[in-house]
């Protein structure tokens, strides 16, 4: 079981967790990939989709805990992944 992680009052409590061994506070099979977005986004798009799909979409965004717009680039983005390795 892991231990649970200290109240932290201040930056420097931070730093000073975060310099030691964290493996007693987490457990590689509870971590999940984090996709994080670096690059800023020059363009806007409009778009029409039905309601159900737009709706199908907002609900899976929720699910994973992301806006769906970032759901949606990140849909665009695999898929063509995908096309590029077949």
């Amino acid at each position: 079981m892991s231990k649970k992680l200290p109240a932290l009052r201040s930056d420097k409590e931070a730093e000073e967790l975060l310099d030691q061994d964290l493996s007693k506070y987490i457990r590689a099979e509870n971590l999940e990939p984090f996709p994080f977005e670096y690059r800023p986004k020059q363009k806007s798009v409009n778009l029409r989709i039905s309601d159900e799909l737009l709706k199908a979409v907002r609900t899976a965004a929720r699910r994973r805990g992301i806006p769906y717009q970032r759901y949606i680039r990140q849909a665009l983005e695999l898929a063509l992944r995908q096309r590029e390795t077949r």
